[in-house]
């Protein structure tokens, strides 16, 4: 009897939209140590996020809250009207009840504080980076 293991290395596409220079150079930072996790668009307003969002699909979108010409919501809204299946993290230094419980409501996974929160940005992404790897492994028993 021998077994087989299959492992699919994961490839994950990650688009990033804030418009503080300080905050993408400290994503991208934190989330380089991800073997197969690609970013493939940087945007610093509303409106490039959407456009990115459309043409790179990633599968993963993590955006600021508070940014010039459309704003985190007005991005998430267009966002799931189109895509139910990319992740979404939503970031902002105004990290009340209210705009997290809105984000959940407009269909965010995450919400998290810049402020307090920054580094569980990082565990979240482990985490579906294990979940693809868990999805991807395929045991197949076969008899010789």
């Amino acid at each position: 009897m021998r077994y087989f293991y299959q492992i699919k290395l994961i490839k994950m596409k990650v688009m990033l939209a804030d418009d503080s220079e300080m905050i993408l150079e400290r994503m991208q930072e934190s989330l380089k140590v991800y073997k197969g996790l690609n970013i493939i668009g940087i945007a610093k307003n509303g409106t490039d996020a959407l456009k990115i969002m459309r043409r790179m699909k990633p599968d993963l979108a993590i955006i600021d809250l508070e940014m010039p010409q459309l704003n985190g919501f007005d991005v998430l809204k267009e966002i799931r009207k189109e895509d139910s299946e990319v992740k979404i993290i939503m970031l902002t230094f105004y990290s009340s009840d209210h705009y997290h419980q809105k984000a959940i409501q407009l269909g965010a996974d995450y919400f998290f504080s810049k402020v307090d929160e920054f580094d569980k940005v990082s565990f979240v992404v482990a985490g579906m980076i294990l979940d693809e790897s868990k999805e991807s492994f395929k045991y197949n028993n076969q008899i010789n």
